[in-house]
């Protein structure tokens, strides 16, 4: 591990200072571009540019403003930051405040806009990481920068946390962070980061749509699972009933095809309770149907809770041969699966069944599902953080169907919250930037999120 709290290197965009005393609000569209022009793609096989340059602009915005963060190198480039602000209240466990700096490749082909331009078009920042997570990362800073330069301190301490490498599981971020540096973490007992906090707008039958904002409280848990297939290798024109492919192809056609039972956790359901009082429609929690048309009350957010009503496996990489007029001797398969919270145990032995007695099943990558209360007083404060800025608006708990570092943190025994505060125009599908082509996010949304977030530290 390498350290320092030093200068950053030349190469690192300098935070747009400058002027009497800029806000939060004024800071974060900035703040956002500058990330969003700092290209920290994770491949997920080391070959990316890293985290470093990322974490250096942090550094330097946080340096500026008084503040003495640290950074700390997991492996070369794989650069996070972290500083503690102390609390009024020091009595009170610590909040981790808490982003990651890696996104996603994106094939600039693809793009209507350089995906590392940081472009500003019709009031939305354009960019990969637009809204996974370089939003938050920015109104994180804005935020940050804003209380210090005041001279305010938050409600309790707060460990504001940058990780690298979330989007390949944290290896290199936040749980080298947990295992290698608790120390950083002492006394935090809560969490909040991304995927929560968000707008949607209900349906609601016969009426006007209605506007809740989703809290995560839950998280399915991580399995990328390898399949391998053993068999003859051979010429390609024999017969051959031990044909590693086509033991392979059986086993993945099997997983991607299972039709997985409806499985509502307490936060599913809580959540689709409250669509229901919402909305007028029935609630019947035995009735696929019915729980169908919950979900499509959601819009577009429908993406991310439908996932959550059942465990999921989806086949996302096959790999045989290297001729073809060769059988392999080998073949193998990655599946995606997610699993509910409390259904690990039984969504492997399922996998397992599917895949076969000729199929072996081998684990890539494993991590915990969450769940925690829609309760207490950090929740009551996210609530009304919220509400001071949309009144009469509902808050929900959901569950989010993919991981955030929170799992990485939980080790330590904090309590983990998606809670990214965002309001959202009803034109923007939200759910689908996430990981998709032309990713952006409105600047008016940030601003939003840095008055929520801004009132969340003052109270909670």
């Amino acid at each position: 591990m390498s350290a320092t709290t030093g200068e950053p290197g030349s190469s690192t965009p300098s935070p747009r200072l400058g002027g009497a005393l800029p806000s939060a609000q004024d800071e974060v569209g900035p703040i956002c571009q500058d990330l969003l022009r700092i290209d920290s793609s994770n491949y997920g096989d080391g070959s990316g540019p890293g985290e470093r340059a990322a974490a250096e602009y942090v550094m330097a915005s946080l340096t500026e403003v008084g503040l003495a963060p640290e950074l700390f190198e997991s492996a070369p480039g794989r650069a996070n930051v972290v500083v503690r602000l102390p609390g009024t209240d020091p009595t009170r466990g610590a909040l981790v405040l808490h982003g990651h700096t890696d996104v996603v490749p994106a094939a600039a082909a693809d793009w209507s806009v350089d995906p590392f331009g940081g472009e500003e078009r019709d009031g939305l920042l354009w960019g990969r990481g637009a809204v996974d997570m370089k939003d938050m990362d920015a109104m994180i800073l804005a935020v940050v920068r804003q209380m210090a330069r005041e001279g305010r301190r938050p409600a309790r301490d707060v460990v504001v946390a940058l990780f690298a490498d979330e989007e390949a599981g944290g290896v290199y971020g936040a749980r080298y962070a947990v295992d290698r540096r608790p120390d950083l973490f002492e006394g935090a007992t809560e969490a909040i980061s991304e995927v929560g906090g968000f707008s949607v707008e209900i349906g609601v039958p016969g009426g006007a749509p209605h506007r809740a904002y989703l809290l995560q409280t839950a998280e399915k848990g991580i399995g990328w699972l390898r399949l391998v297939a053993d068999g003859r290798a051979g010429h390609g024109s024999q017969v051959n009933p031990d044909n590693a492919v086509t033991m392979l192809a059986a086993a993945v056609a099997r997983i991607g095809n299972h039709p997985w039972p409806l499985q509502l956790t307490p936060t599913v359901h809580a959540l689709l309770q409250g669509v229901a009082d919402l909305t007028g429609l029935p609630f019947d929690p035995q009735d696929p149907d019915g729980v169908d048309r919950l979900v499509d009350a959601l819009g577009p957010a429908a993406r991310f809770v439908g996932a959550t009503t059942r465990n999921t496996a989806n086949p996302t990489q096959l790999d045989a041969g290297y001729k073809a007029n060769v059988i392999p001797g080998s073949a193998q398969a990655v599946i995606d699966t997610r699993f509910l919270p409390g259904h690990e145990a039984a969504a492997r032995a399922t996998i397992a069944a599917l895949a076969g007695e000729h199929v072996r099943v081998e684990e890539i990558h494993r991590d915990v599902a969450l769940e925690v209360p829609f309760a207490g007083r950090l929740v009551d404060a996210m609530v009304a953080s919220l509400q001071a800025e949309d009144p009469g608006a509902t808050v929900l708990p959901y569950t989010l169907s993919g991981g955030t570092d929170n799992k990485s943190l939980s080790r330590l025994g904090i309590t983990g919250y998606g809670f990214a505060p965002l309001q959202l125009p009803t034109s923007l599908d939200f759910s689908a930037m996430f990981h998709g082509v032309d990713e952006r996010v409105p600047v008016e949304s940030l601003k939003f999120g840095v008055r929520v977030l801004d009132r969340l530290l003052a109270t909670c």
